[in-house]
């Protein structure tokens, strides 16, 4: 029998698992999505747009009642998900993992910054 391999978890920070309206802020205009997973060091967006690997978008989640928050992001991964629905149908979603990368603290001043080691796949 093979000893087992021990896996690590690489997800260190407490997650925030609760479904948010958020509007990301791209050079292509304001759009809608879902953000879920949201943690210190990111989140998973689900939206019906193309973000690019790379790409600076910048996030912002609205409270019902009315506070905003602001982040600035970068795309670290895409996924194209095809499910079955109850009515026997398939269905689509896709999303992305943004990487947190500074909070707007308020608007007329400059990004705050975050402080993390750069990860390179």
């Amino acid at each position: 029998m093979a000893p087992q391999a021990q896996v690590r978890e690489r997800r260190t920070h407490l997650r925030f698992d609760k479904v948010f309206t958020i509007y990301l802020s791209t050079e292509g205009g304001l759009s809608r999505g879902i953000g879920r997973n949201i943690s210190a060091q990111g989140l998973f967006v689900e939206t019906r747009e193309h973000l690019s690997l790379g790409e600076r978008v910048k996030v912002t989640f609205a409270g019902e009642d009315g506070t905003e928050m602001t982040c600035l992001c970068e795309v670290r991964y895409q996924v194209a998900l095809a499910y079955g629905r109850k009515d026997g149908r398939e269905g689509n979603s896709r999303g992305v993992g943004l990487r947190i990368v500074a909070y707007e603290v308020q608007e007329d001043q400059p990004l705050l910054l975050v402080a993390r080691e750069r990860v390179m796949h």
